[in-house]
């Protein structure tokens, strides 16, 4: 679960993405935004994930809808990941976590009997506006892009 409800600001953040670039949500005022957090590249849920958004990313631009994925993973590792899947959409490297934290989605966690800090697959849609318009805690990788265009 997350702190924020729909229609709540969404944070403003700024981070690089995996060749450097600069992104800030402002930079998407006036467009519909998907912020996906993974936990980690190249693993098979994330890869599962990023490849259904990619698979179906000429219907969100048809949306006028944007997509980043945000990971704790360096520039250098999202790189890679990009690369391999050839994902049409930028990845950010939160490695300080400034990010994962503004948007409630770095914590604690259990998986097999064990409890750890990481990041909860979340994704917020942001719209043009830069209003939170929905928040997926329950992500279903092979079929996100449907939960979001719903």
């Amino acid at each position: 679960m997350t702190k924020f409800k729909v229609g709540d600001k969404a944070p403003d953040f700024e981070g690089l993405d995996q060749d450097g670039n600069i992104h800030k949500l402002n930079d998407y005022i006036g467009k519909k935004l998907v912020i996906f957090f993974f936990p980690k590249a190249s693993t098979p849920g994330c890869t599962a994930q990023a490849k259904n958004l990619s698979e179906n990313y000429q219907e969100f631009e048809a949306k006028n809808y944007r997509i980043l994925g945000i990971s704790a993973d360096s520039q250098e590792r999202q790189a890679k990941f990009k690369d391999k899947y050839e994902m049409p959409f930028p990845l950010i490297a939160d490695e300080d976590k400034k990010i994962l934290e503004a948007y409630d989605v770095w914590g604690e966690k259990k998986f097999m009997g064990k409890t750890f800090d990481g990041i909860k697959r979340t994704t917020f849609v942001i719209d043009e506006s830069g209003n939170i318009e929905d928040i997926i805690t329950a992500v279903k990788t092979k079929e996100h892009t449907a939960q979001i265009l719903k």
